[in-house]
């Protein structure tokens, strides 16, 4: 007969068998859809997306705003002759440096751009952003993911789509240039993971690449393929496939989903510290306290957040963070 210890650690192998990267592969794999064939129904609901001439036009106001600063300009840019080389102006025109989940439109209703991003009707990324993005949950200061303008459901052929802002630049190609600039990334950051966690979803593929601004001071973190929200109060889980890959994970352990989320928020910090140059003596310590190879001596999210505060957060910096 087994002791509840015993019994304890043979549910928690239980649970963690249960969760991998394997699980329901038929619905959390990569949708690559027919836009042509939603073309319309995405229309209907406000969502149109780019043709040859939208490409076009994007091109040359691009091109005469240079002029116009006295720059030269070239006209052989892959996207434009794509654009040029369509069937038809109306023909979709899909962005060439996109992958072929995603596609770039505009809003019908007030011209702003937008990216719309397809997804399995019944996969975990679904359910996470269908979540953060419920009221009141989207209302929280402390979510800091790309506002969604829209849910598009197709049931008929197990199909979602996603409509989020366009927030076009990249962490990695456009870091912050002062201090508290980088400070106030790492803060959002912070507060996001935490949040997340307290909702017991885990983003489980943190890295630069998956962060973006909108170029007001505003981060947040995309790319919710991994992610996952559970039932369980203390999930495990193995067989994960991240950008940033820590120790527990490389040695195939059973592993807390959480603290796999702060060490790569630890290697994010890192990475955009050599980005922008800002190492502040205090940054080290903080660092390696969330990259600790032991998962139970780093903090949690919600703790790294508390320490981040006390550390960094002074009264004479009071009005930066909140501007």
């Amino acid at each position: 007969m087994l002791s509840p210890h015993d019994a304890d650690a043979e549910s928690s192998a239980s649970t963690c068998c249960m969760q991998s990267d394997e699980d329901d592969e038929d619905v959390n794999h990569r949708v690559y859809p027919n836009w042509c064939s939603y073309r319309h129904t995405i229309l209907r609901r406000g969502f149109r997306l780019d043709t040859c001439r939208d490409v076009k036009q994007l091109y040359q106001r691009y091109w005469e705003a240079l002029a116009s600063q006295g720059c030269s300009i070239s006209k052989d840019s892959p996207g434009y002759l794509r654009a040029c080389n369509g069937k038809s102006d109306d023909e979709l025109c899909p962005d060439i440096g996109l992958p072929d989940n995603l596609f770039r439109g505009t809003r019908c209703l007030n011209g702003t751009s937008f990216v719309i991003k397809a997804v399995h009707l019944h996969s975990r990324e679904y359910d996470v952003v269908r979540y953060l993005s419920s009221s009141p949950i989207r209302e929280d200061p402390m979510n800091h993911c790309i506002p969604v303008l829209d849910l598009i459901e197709v049931p008929s052929d197990d199909l979602a789509f996603i409509v989020m802002e366009e927030w076009s630049s990249h962490l990695d190609t456009d870091p912050p240039h002062t201090l508290w600039g980088f400070l106030g990334i790492v803060r959002q950051h912070l507060e996001h993971i935490a949040f997340m966690h307290t909702h017991r979803i885990a983003h489980l593929d943190i890295s630069v690449p998956n962060t973006l601004t909108d170029n007001t001071q505003g981060y947040a973190c995309i790319d919710y393929e991994t992610s996952r929200r559970f039932d369980a109060v203390n999930p495990r889980i193995r067989c994960l496939r991240t950008s940033e890959v820590p120790p527990e994970v490389e040695r195939g352990e059973c592993c807390d989903p959480y603290k796999i989320d702060v060490w790569s928020s630890g290697m994010l910090i890192l990475r955009v510290s050599q980005l922008t140059g800002c190492q502040p003596p205090e940054l080290q310590p903080f660092i390696l306290r969330m990259l600790d190879e032991d998962p139970m001596r780093r903090p949690t999210a919600r703790e790294a957040l508390a320490i981040f505060d006390s550390t960094f957060r002074t009264a004479n910096a009071q009005h930066k963070f909140d501007a």
